[in-house]
């Protein structure tokens, strides 16, 4: 039983620091973006360690903290960790809206060019929902005690569903529909045509 216990617990951590390290890799996804567009002008620096540390290291403060905080204190019901969780998928929607702003500009200026702009702007809106994270500001302030039934059910199908389609999301944008990465796959091909 007290081995039980442990494992619990020890599953319980790690489940809550995976969907902390979620939630900041999708606050780093569009910190990097927001970057690429809007600040690519004003620094070549590389931040990538800043973006590791965000993305891995942020968990962590919040998680120990809390793991000490139960053990030490309740130590009855190992609950998850709520207000973590609604910070980032806050600042991505702002990051969001900016990011559409630019977006919008840029299609409307090269309008000559792309008589089909609002499709491209919701095409461009479509993708980034998942990429960001941004359905989970629709169900912030309806945590898992506070909805029941249908609402709920709702919920964890538009939670799981976005959370699991955004890998696959960003593997056929950015990898498998990238001229680069179709062209080198497309050279690999012919060698290993012409090899055989």
């Amino acid at each position: 039983p007290v081995q039980a216990a442990l494992g619990c617990r020890a599953a319980q951590v790690l489940m809550q620091y995976c969907i902390l390290a979620n939630h900041y890799w999708f606050l780093v996804e569009a910190v990097y973006l927001y970057k690429l567009l809007i600040g690519a002008v004003f620094s070549e620096k590389n931040h990538y360690r800043l973006y590791l540390y965000l993305g891995w290291g942020t968990p962590v403060v919040f998680v120990v903290p809390w793991v000490a905080a139960k053990y030490l204190k309740e130590n009855a019901e190992w609950d998850g960790l709520c207000v973590p969780c609604t910070v980032p998928p806050q600042i991505n929607l702002l990051i969001f809206m900016r990011i559409l702003k630019v977006i919008l500009a840029k299609l409307r200026a090269n309008q000559k060019g792309y008589a089909d702009y609002k499709l491209r702007l919701a095409k461009a809106t479509l993708t980034l929902i998942p990429l960001f994270g941004i359905h989970e500001v629709v169900f912030i302030f309806a945590t898992d005690e506070q909805t029941t039934g249908i609402l709920r059910y709702i919920k964890v199908f538009f939670t799981l569903f976005l959370n699991s389609f955004q890998g696959f999301l960003v593997a056929v944008l950015y990898c498998f529909a990238n001229k680069e990465v179709k062209s080198e796959m497309k050279k690999k091909w012919q060698l290993w045509k012409l090899d055989h």
